[in-house]
């Protein structure tokens, strides 16, 4: 049998929020590997609505749930599923995501050659099959860049959907920055791991499958144009500025701050004379300044933390950034995004 309770090696840890119609492909996915490594399952729900939790009791009884009476967010879900974990790996694994066959075994490979990082797998799309990224790069506004080259490579960040990290490399970053509530979160955790020296690595496969978008809307595109929220905006926006503040090094941030702020003022300029909605524009941009200023005493912290303690000095840290804002690319293949 995979799963035991006595002493597992590996932690899958999920979390729920209204999944009842996407929990039973993902768990049943979990249930199916055939594998060499010892695991178990952790599911936190974050105050659900649906009937997800009594039908994952009445269903999958050897899954561990944590309930949270309100509801905190993706990144204190996972905070907490992993302090109650008890593998020596844990792998954080969205509620709208489904492993395919041999998931468990690919990482518990590359664990073995690489026992202190990061792992990552190809990431598909269940909307139409196709492969999302191989792993991603970074523009120097912290815009991820989709890597499609297949192939196992040290990357700058693999989604969090599923991420498999080691439990010692997890408490030397301090897992997720409670105040960032959710997306980029991913990002945040693999910068940091650059920076402390951990590597983070795509797998050549196979591939997992994602519902993309289905937890917060948006984030994929549909006939020829990007679609987003405007919560999903507005946490990416101030969470990816909260990850340059934290991991730049404070030359690069005289430099590039003043830029970011003046191409993110020309963004909500053109969105709002295309049309978007005034509300959701200041939102999204003046949402992420005004959170940034409330958070600046925890974000400083965090920034003397990891940078007392990095290994990577800051022209190696600087160098794997491109030059060409990824927005401007996505501005000219798919032009400004929908916001709902």
């Amino acid at each position: 049998m995979n799963q035991m309770t006595n002493g597992p090696e590996l932690s899958i840890c999920i979390a729920n929020y209204n999944g009842a119609g996407l929990i039973d492909r993902c768990l049943d996915s979990v249930f199916a590997q055939r594998c060499n490594l010892t695991f178990e399952v952790v599911l936190h729900d974050d105050a659900s609505t649906d009937s997800s939790v009594q039908h994952i009791r009445e269903r999958y009884s050897e899954v561990r749930i944590i309930e949270s009476r309100q509801n905190i967010g993706f990144c204190i879900a996972n905070n907490r599923m992993a302090a109650a974990a008890t593998g020596r790996y844990l792998l954080l694994l969205n509620n709208d995501a489904e492993l395919r066959p041999g998931s468990i075994d690919a990482f518990a490979e590359a664990a073995a050659c690489h026992p202190s990082a990061i792992l990552g797998l190809p990431q598909c799309s269940l909307h139409d099959g196709k492969v999302v990224d191989y792993g991603y790069r970074f523009d120097l506004f912290m815009n991820p860049i989709p890597r499609l080259t297949p192939g196992a490579a040290e990357v700058d960040t693999v989604t969090g959907a599923c991420l498999w990290v080691p439990r010692a490399t997890w408490s030397a970053l301090g897992g997720f920055p409670v105040w960032f509530e959710s997306v980029a979160e991913d990002i945040y955790l693999c910068q940091a791991a650059r920076l402390l020296g951990y590597p983070v690595r795509i797998l050549p496969g196979p591939p997992f499958d994602h519902w993309i978008g289905a937890r917060l809307g948006g984030g994929k595109v549909v006939a020829g144009r990007l679609g987003t929220t405007t919560r999903r905006r507005a946490l990416s926006e101030r969470n990816k500025m909260a990850v340059m503040l934290v991991c730049e090094p404070i030359w690069a941030l005289a430099l590039l701050l003043p830029v970011h702020a003046l191409l993110l003022m020309i963004e909500a300029v053109a969105m709002w004379a295309g049309g978007a909605d005034r509300n959701k524009i200041s939102r999204i941009y003046l949402g992420a300044f005004r959170w940034l200023i409330e958070q600046r005493g925890d974000v400083a912290a965090l920034r003397r933390s990891l940078r007392a303690r990095r290994c990577v000095g800051d022209v190696a840290y600087m160098r794997r950034f491109h030059v060409v804002p990824q927005k401007l690319r996505l501005l000219l293949r798919h032009g400004f995004p929908r916001i709902d």
